[in-house]
């Protein structure tokens, strides 16, 4: 059976983001900024530029009326006084924030384990029968092209696929800390399984994966509360894999460049990329750090 193009992007941002305590007990991870906007932003334009029309973002209870606020208050009062001060074009920024297509803001279902793949399961409401969707982990940040608009790209050329995910070549020192792709058929990229954090030497392939998928339907069979994996913890990669079976899961490489901004360490890494591509102080950064 073949789906229809997406149309839904589901965005993930439900875990306890405990290595940035104290911050997270108050701001959602994917709230943290990026120069004036937060990671969060520049997830959804990542999906508007891909054509993407409804967004659903899956929040902790303390996260959902932050992201519920942050994409709908229109902050009237500050853009009356910003007018009076003829200072209008500072409100901008706010405007273009509420243009967004639709945002549904939706809490993880408490009854769900903990895991990546729950947050994924708790949207399964608001998607679909007929269409495929995209799923995306919100610490990931993609700078230079859009992830969903490759796999959106990729679908209409695969209606085959069962799911399609996204992939960046990593050095080889480096392929021990990541989930590395192993390919059933290189030259059809499709996906024989995915081998979490192997030994330089094991690696079966210099590509990871990481949180950007064009999923089915069908990922549902899988992605079950009850299919839970290590740790006791429910895992999009396992329920993809299982996918393989039933049909091909391809592998793209993304055009741009992925950074995580899962720890304070690489969300600093990636905040600094973003300022020396897109501030007009970026000279200024340059000079501090010489």
């Amino acid at each position: 059976m073949s789906y229809k193009t997406p149309t839904k992007a589901v965005i993930t941002d439900a875990g306890f983001a405990s290595r940035y305590l104290p911050i997270t007990k108050t701001i959602p991870k994917a709230m943290l900024p990026m120069g004036n906007r937060p990671i969060m932003q520049l997830v959804v334009e990542e999906c508007v530029e891909a054509g993407i029309k409804e967004i659903i973002i899956v929040a902790t209870p303390e996260g959902k009326p932050i992201y519920e606020d942050y994409f709908n208050n229109s902050v009237n009062r500050i853009r009356k006084q910003l007018t009076s001060q003829g200072k209008e074009d500072r409100y901008a920024p706010v405007q273009h924030v509420l243009d967004f297509p639709k945002i549904t803001v939706i809490e993880q279902d408490p009854a769900f384990p903990y895991g990546n793949g729950s947050p994924i399961a708790s949207a399964r409401p608001f998607l679909r029968d007929d269409e495929a969707f995209i799923a995306i982990y919100s610490d990931d940040v993609v700078f230079g092209s859009s992830d969903v608009k490759t796999l959106v790209e990729s679908y209409q050329a695969h209606p085959d696929a069962k799911a399609i995910i996204i992939s960046q070549e990593m050095p080889r020192d480096q392929l021990n800390k990541y989930g590395i792709i192993r390919l059933a058929d290189e030259n059809a990229m499709t996906l024989q399984n995915i081998v979490e954090k192997p030994a330089i030497e094991d690696a079966p392939s210099n590509l990871t994966s990481y949180g950007r998928y064009l999923l089915t339907p069908e990922v549902f069979a899988y992605l079950d509360p009850k299919n839970t994996g290590l740790d006791d913890e429910l895992w999009t990669v396992d329920a993809i894999t299982k996918l393989v079976a039933t049909g091909p899961v391809y592998v793209e490489k993304t055009r741009g460049e992925w950074m995580t901004t899962g720890d304070p360490k690489n969300y600093f890494l990636a905040h600094l990329r973003y300022t020396l591509a897109n501030e007009s102080f970026a000279d200024d950064i340059r000079n501090f750090v010489q």
